[in-house]
């Protein structure tokens, strides 16, 4: 049934895994809204960790590359991680992705 993931890489093939991808997406965000539509109040703990989870996300994909990556990568986060101490998440990304963008510029 799933013999098309076998295959090379046709544009069919990407198209079915990128339909599939956003079904599966949908569906779990969609089941989890249902879940969380059935409680009235949610514990503070629960409320925590479901706020927590962007972050958690954005570290996932964030990290392994930028600790794979090179110097200019470490910096980045570093100054990252002191400005989100003062600023908002947006700046902190701005400054981020900043100093990548400039490092790499100058071929580091």
């Amino acid at each position: 049934m799933f013999d098309f993931f076998l295959l090379p890489a046709t544009p069919v093939n990407v198209w079915i895994v990128i339909l599939l991808t956003g079904v599966v997406t949908y569906i779990t965000r969609s089941a989890g809204h249902v879940v969380l539509a059935r409680f009235k109040n949610l514990h503070p703990r629960a409320e925590a960790a479901l706020e927590a989870v962007p972050g958690a996300v954005l570290v996932t994909i964030v990290l392994p590359p930028a600790l794979t990556n090179g110097p200019v990568e470490i910096i980045a986060m570093l100054a990252a991680l002191a400005a989100s101490f003062r600023l908002s998440p947006i700046a902190v990304l701005a400054i981020g992705m900043f100093i990548v963008v400039v490092g790499r510029a100058f071929g580091f």
